[in-house]
């Protein structure tokens, strides 16, 4: 038997008692709101998911698909099945089976994609997750929306293992590809799909944005975008010559005209008449034209054909047909050698022809039930709001379904596209509390026993 030296036992356990007080010290540093092991594991949790590269052009589904999955396997009761619509872009569905299968179900809904990242413009890489001293878990998704997808699971795995609740209607959780690029591969193809339709769905949870003030943010409608390009065409010839009608000068002309129908939406909001999202903006976002030369362009030479694109945003009270009407006849008129072209991102109308939008009074039994659930969570509700951009919630509404926007972010900024996109770790488990309340009181919910539709 050998024998450690007094002297170096004694340095080692003084190695050993440092390193536990600085271990003891990195804690608070590391984890300064957590109160428990489980808001540990929670937190863990997400930043494993947000570590997953899932932003395009290349998101890494499988993975995302593979972490959410072997998740699950903590819920008992919980099952799930993956379909495919397209190659390599699978759609993820979890279903916690309610006691009584003859009432439509509840739909949570989150996308797995994210759009991608500068990360030399980030404090932090941007899959990192990184935990800063603050509460601050920084990463691509943290907001857009990777944080709703993991609280409904955790919401669910609280409710059926710590207390012990049980739904009287189905719950289904779908992660879906493709949304930051439209969602015309994933939630598109899902909602038209004969699966869906079998998972009876009567009402729709799908994603929100962050709130800056202390009550929660909710969205009964999207704005709906399209994507004008309006071309000119006119007589070339010499830089020094004036002609009417040139391709530059009809297209300056049109710019003209769409500046000033900017302008005055964009006085409704600046006055506090309207909402951002409840007016119609247009942005250009490109302009084509010139001779290019090795140098630039022929700066002597006036071009044939100039060609703009601009992005354009619909809320669903605006008459389509009547914007269609002022493009064809002030923003881009024949007479003036023009032409236009509209690729629509998504539609307006639902198919009985009404308007993407569900209602927030007491005409949608489910609208009551959902505020009081996030007030019995200790939130608070804003005024409904019109999404001034474009989630899958609008091929769910185009179904008739009734559907709202809601993340659970308050008193933080919104960050979801922009650089060092972070959510708070208290923020994160306060989303839980509210989705454990808003679950539990939709799948208990007793009324409206037939698949509701918007009006």
């Amino acid at each position: 038997m050998s024998f450690v030296p007094h002297s170096i036992s004694l340095q080692l356990l003084l190695v050993s008692t440092l390193q536990f007080l600085l271990l003891l010290l990195s804690l608070p540093l590391l984890s300064a709101s957590l109160q428990n092991d489980q808001q540990i594991e929670r937190i863990s949790r997400f930043q494993q998911y947000l570590r997953i590269n899932t932003a395009h052009p290349s998101p890494d589904y499988s993975s995302a698909v593979n972490f959410l999955t072997n998740f699950s396997l903590s819920i008992p009761s919980l099952q799930y099945q993956i379909l495919h619509f397209a190659s390599n872009k699978p759609v993820l569905i979890f279903t916690w089976p309610g006691s009584d299968s003859t009432l439509p179900s509840i739909l949570l809904n989150s996308h797995l994609d994210s759009v991608p990242a500068e990360p030399s413009k980030w404090v932090h890489p941007p899959f990192s997750a990184h935990y800063s001293s603050d509460g601050k878990i920084f990463a691509r998704g943290a907001q857009d929306d990777k944080c709703i997808g993991v609280q409904y699971l955790e919401a669910i795995k609280s409710l059926e293992l710590e207390k012990d609740f049980w739904p009287l209607r189905t719950v289904h959780v779908s992660f879906v590809p493709e949304e930051e690029i439209g969602g015309f591969d994933g939630m598109a193809k899902f909602a038209n799909s004969e699966e869906f339709k079998k998972l009876n769905i009567g009402f729709v949870l799908d994603e929100g944005q962050a709130s800056p003030g202390d009550e929660y943010r909710v969205f009964y409608a999207d704005r709906s975008p399209w994507h004008l390009v309006i071309k000119a065409v006119g007589m070339p010839g010499h830089g020094s010559r004036m002609y009417d009608n040139s391709a530059m000068e009809n297209l300056m002309k049109s710019m003209e005209v769409i500046t000033k129908f900017r302008e005055v939406q964009f006085d409704l909001v600046k006055c506090g008449l309207a909402a951002n999202s409840e007016v119609i903006s247009v942005n250009p976002v490109f302009l084509n034209a010139g001779i290019p030369s090795p140098t630039g362009f022929v700066m002597n030479m006036q071009p044939s054909e100039a060609a703009a694109g601009f992005d354009v945003r619909l809320p669903p009270t605006v008459d389509p047909d009547a914007l269609r009407r002022r493009i064809a006849e002030e923003w881009a008129p024949a007479w003036r050698n023009m032409s236009f072209d509209i690729t629509e991102k998504g539609a307006l109308r639902d198919h009985m022809g009404r308007p993407l939008m569900t209602p927030t009074n007491d005409s949608n039994p489910w609208w009551s039930v959902f505020e009081q659930a996030v007030a019995v969570a200790g939130g608070k509700l804003a005024k409904p709001e019109i999404l001034s951009s474009t989630t899958d919630a609008r091929f769910m509404r185009e179904r008739g379904l009734p559907t709202f926007g809601f993340s659970p972010m308050k008193n933080i900024p919104i960050l979801l596209h922009d650089h060092n996109e972070f959510l708070v770790d208290t923020v994160y488990l306060e989303g839980i509390k509210v989705y454990e309340s808003i679950i539990k009181s939709l799948s208990s919910f007793t009324g409206s026993s037939s698949s509701s539709s918007s009006s």
